[in-house]
């Protein structure tokens, strides 16, 4: 997941980050504040004629009317898989006007929570946003089951409507916005001023996650004047902005919004908030996820999530097992010991993918291929492996399939569902020390922020980046994001560490 959070993340060679929304930014990696503008509303300017205005509104309008349309397809289907368990008479006619009613206002929560379009909000943000909206509908309709005993069961059927809605409008919300991309209607379109090498590396990243909401175009700082009024509404500047200081207050008034940039595009950071001290404008970074009510709900979710888990994936462990042991006979099972929260010793359980002579192998090729130990030392993997087991190794790296057996690590309170990956000794001392304390902090996990984005091609100093973002910014919904996205991570065959 990058700064802007789609649903994989791509490393870039400059420095920036981005705005979430105007009140509640969302910036690079390492906690670096943004210094960012809203000159004006969205959509006006001082001297901006009603034509030109409709013409700006008219791709958001269009875009957003594609995703409430898109929405309300998600309902009616939810109508139709659920209609054979509908009443029916008049009393399905209370019922179906009541799912209806459940809909509309469904859609006017999201409306009223920005998701139409919802621009530069980050996937798990978009997440917690329906997911809290849909929550209100059912919140009330329990309520109007207490207050109105009768409708009991019509509570019920709003309820197991609306949770279904929100599956279903997961995979049309993604259809919709790829037809809005493939129009050309789909993000807003943005000025990115950068160095030489900023500026395209910017401009690729943000092509590159359209769903993030901005259509990139190259521009001058001297170009400013004969700026259009129909052009780009948002000026993206990264690098030196010392500069482009003198510019800035003609930016806000041409601009709707201007966003100056710090850190990496490919990390994002929340829990940003404007600060007003003593008169004083400034940023308050805020942290989440800390209190010991978290701590029990993480542990509580952890558990509900392994040990059901566990006895579904026990059949594909054992046919695993039995696998490794006829192409290498001894101990299917493989414990490392690494380090986990506070320092102490975690035994991860894994399914054994290479020879039991693996460290022996691993040596004659270093002092074979004395090249090999660069890539070694830089990612602690290696592409072309001779240690890991023919067929059977890959099949289950590839899958992830070797990391399950540290359900059991979860479930003994060792290892968390999602956290950084606990690293073997020889990877952390390639680690700062400070970071390693920071590490030292949290709970490993079965996946994290690494394993959805860069996963085995990540460098040390990527790692140690993905790592500290999480740490830094980690909340349920974030790690219910990364859960989600482990899925398609693991169908794409990108492995594990």
């Amino acid at each position: 997941m990058s700064l802007f959070m789609p649903s994989s993340m791509t490393p870039g060679p400059s420095k920036a980050s981005t705005s979430n929304d105007m009140t509640s930014r969302s910036i690079g990696a390492g906690s670096v504040p943004p210094i960012a503008a809203k000159a004006a509303d969205a959509f006006v300017w001082a001297g901006l004629n009603t034509p030109v205005a409709l013409g700006r509104r008219f791709p958001r309008l269009a875009t957003s009317s594609f995703l409430i349309a898109g929405d309300i397809v998600s309902y009616l289907i939810v109508y139709f898989v659920l209609l054979s368990f509908l009443p029916s008479g008049s009393e399905g006619t209370v019922v179906e006007r009541a799912l209806a009613v459940a809909a509309l206002a469904a859609i006017v929560l999201y409306a009223s929570a920005g998701l139409y379009p919802g621009y530069r909000l980050q996937d798990h943000e978009l997440l917690r946003r329906r997911t809290i909206a849909a929550a209100k509908v059912g919140v009330l309709t329990a309520f109007g089951a207490i207050i109105l005993p009768e409708t009991e069961r019509l509570s019920l059927a709003i309820i197991v409507f609306v949770g279904l809605g929100l599956v279903v409008q997961t995979l049309v919300h993604w259809l919709a916005r790829g037809l809005c991309w493939k129009l050309g209607i789909w993000g807003e379109r943005a000025v990115v001023i950068g160095g030489r090498n900023l500026a395209p590396a910017l401009i690729a990243h943000f092509k590159d996650h359209w769903q993030y909401g901005v259509r990139p175009e190259p521009f001058s700082p001297d170009c400013l004047d004969a700026l259009p009024d129909d052009g780009p509404c948002i000026a993206v500047i990264a690098g030196d902005t010392g500069s482009l200081l003198p510019d800035l207050a003609l930016m806000r008034r041409r601009f709707a919004e201007v966003i100056l940039l710090s850190d990496t595009p490919s990390l994002k950071v929340s829990g940003l908030r404007p600060a007003d001290v003593g008169g004083e404008i400034g940023i308050r970074l805020t942290t989440g996820g800390r209190s010991m009510n978290s701590v029990l709900v993480r542990r509580i979710l952890d558990l509900a999530i392994a040990i059901p888990a566990t006895i579904v994936v026990a059949p594909f462990i054992a046919i695993a097992a039995a696998a490794i042991y006829a192409i290498d006979p001894g101990p299917v099972f493989f414990r490392h010991t690494r380090e986990g929260r506070s320092g102490k010793p975690v035994h991860v359980l894994k399914l054994r993918t290479m020879y039991q002579d693996a460290e022996q192998r691993l040596e004659a090729l270093f002092r074979d291929h004395p090249t090999m130990r660069a890539e070694w030392l830089s990612h602690f993997k290696l592409k072309d492996d001779p240690r890991i087991l023919p067929v059977i190794g890959h099949m289950l790296r590839s899958s992830s399939i070797d990391e399950l057996p540290q359900l059991a690590n979860i479930i003994a309170g060792e290892m968390a569902i999602v956290g950084p990956r606990p690293f073997p000794e020889y990877h952390l001392s390639a680690m700062d020390s400070e970071f390693r304390d920071k590490r030292r902090s949290v709970t490993p996990g079965l996946t994290g922020l690494w394993q959805i984005s860069e996963r085995s091609n990540a460098d040390i100093e990527l790692q140690q980046q993905l790592d500290e973002f999480y740490i830094d910014n980690r909340s349920l919904w974030f790690d219910l994001h990364i859960l989600l996205s482990t899925i398609p991570a693991v169908l794409k065959g990108k492995g594990a560490c």
